[in-house]
């Protein structure tokens, strides 16, 4: 059974930092392009950044550009989200999954073409 489990989300202070993670069973990491996803209350689902598996490359939001980056670790079958200088903007519920269309991401990302969601990981920006 495939599964994918985020964690890391919680309360922080506008500039401050957060480090999510994208907990993964169930299937070979490296076959699959990994995308983090966020939905802000009243607000449609946006993909925020992408990590490829057949060339390591990585894409980015514009609005995350800079703050965010995303890695990942296929042997602790994982995927980071790291968080740096956090605003107000940046609460929403973060979700991965995989694009199971493609080892390679395309920008930008589509929820439709991804599977596997998790059940998020709440990120709250405030003073």
């Amino acid at each position: 059974q495939v599964q994918f489990v985020e964690s890391g989300g919680g309360l922080v202070q506008p500039g401050g930092s957060l480090r999510l993670s994208c907990a993964a069973s169930g299937l070979t990491l490296d076959d699959y392009a990994i995308g983090w996803f966020r939905q802000a209350p009243g607000k449609e689902r946006e993909g925020v950044s992408c990590s490829s598996a057949s060339d390591a490359s990585t894409y980015y939001a514009d609005s995350v550009k800079g703050r965010f980056t995303i890695s990942r670790d296929s042997a602790k079958r994982t995927v980071y989200l790291q968080i740096n200088s956090v605003q107000p903007e940046d609460t929403a519920v973060y979700y991965c999954a995989a694009n199971l269309m493609r080892r390679r991401c395309v920008w930008p990302i589509r929820g439709y073409e991804h599977d596997y969601w998790g059940q998020g990981t709440q990120v709250t920006v405030s003073s």
